[in-house]
């Protein structure tokens, strides 16, 4: 299986003919490919094949370098940053639609990308991680950079400045949500109009302390935060001018509800919380406190598997797009009601 699966990820793009519903449910699947994958039998919710494949290793439109970070817009057009600083912007089935890139690399490249919405379309943004440039860039969804609305851009562990960038997000008032890695290992909070408001974290392993918050999502005035290098999720009730710790949940392993370095993490329609994981290479899914309920993937190069996969994003149907990273693809199943 392994040198069929190799061959099928250098194609653009291998849509598979599932008869099953598939997705992170338990028992087992018996199905009929056509093309490259042969037939499967009595495979575990771990094997499901997704139902779409797409990407392959390269440099042209719509080919990646290690993607590394995903966001979903309102149409569920998908934006998709890869280590040659190129976002690329995709429709739902994975057909490209345009790309930009960021103004520098000679330091690094961008590791998170977020949706700010809006109900009016032209006002949504992109917020990109500039991460080795210290600093959160806005573009609109054109590929259009709005200069104005960047936030950072020096180092330091000063309010308002920053080590390593690793996400941005926006609350529905309008303020920013930035994390940040090496040393610092915070959250920084501004205004609509990028002013500090506070900041917390800090290096540690307690409860509230943080070790690379590499993933940052907002949901009903909760922050969820993958708190990657301490193999855990922990959520924030962001209400207050000063966030409060809700809970903390996980710890290392690869058992189930435990995590290997989870690296980003998505929130279904029916609060469901999907967690990626960048060392065990798979995802797993929880109720909204934490318990777990299914695990999908494992290592390796096949359909169904994953290599070092850095994001997941969730579309209005409920369908699961995972950065397959080092395979340089994108897998797409849908999650069960």
């Amino acid at each position: 299986l392994q040198t069929s699966g190799r061959s099928c990820q250098r194609r653009m793009i291998l849509r598979l003919g599932v008869a099953n519903s598939l997705g992170l449910v338990s028992g087992t699947v018996a199905v009929s490919l056509v093309g490259c994958v042969p037939s499967i039998q009595g495979r575990t919710s771990q094997d499901r094949l997704p139902e779409l494949i797409w990407g392959r290793r390269g440099l042209s439109d719509g080919r990646f370098i290690k993607p590394r970070a995903i966001a979903i817009d309102s149409d569920d057009q998908l934006y998709i940053v890869d280590t040659t600083r190129r976002i690329q912007v995709f429709d739902e089935d994975g057909q490209f639609l345009l790309n930009w890139s960021t103004p520098q690399i000679e330091n690094g490249k961008p590791t998170g990308l977020a949706i700010q919405n809006s109900d009016n379309k032209l006002d949504q943004r992109l917020l990109v991680a500039d991460t080795h440039y210290y600093r959160m860039l806005a573009y609109k969804l054109d590929g259009q950079l709005l200069e104005g609305k960047q936030i950072g851009g020096t180092t330091g562990h000063q309010p308002g400045e920053f080590a390593f960038v690793t996400d941005a997000v926006c609350d529905a008032h309008g303020c920013y949500y930035i994390g940040e890695y090496n040393a610092s290992d915070r959250i920084q909070k501004f205004a609509p109009d990028g002013t500090f408001i506070t900041q917390w974290g800090g290096n540690g392993t307690r409860p509230g302390q943080l070790f690379r918050p590499q993933s940052l999502v907002i949901r009903d005035e909760v922050l969820w935060v993958a708190d990657a290098c301490n193999h855990r999720i922990q959520r924030f009730d962001i209400r207050e001018e000063t966030p409060r710790l809700i809970d903390t949940w996980g710890s290392a392993g690869s058992g189930n509800g435990q995590f290997y370095f989870p690296y980003d993490l998505t929130i279904a329609s029916d609060g469901t919380v999907v967690v990626v994981e960048y060392k065990n290479s798979r995802i797993q899914r929880f109720d909204p406190e934490g318990k777990w309920i299914a695990t999908w993937g494992g290592p390796g190069f096949d359909p169904g598997q994953l290599n070092q996969p850095w994001g997941v994003a969730v579309d209005s149907q409920d369908r699961l797009h995972v950065l397959d990273s080092y395979n340089h693809r994108v897998q797409r199943l849908h999650l069960p009601s």
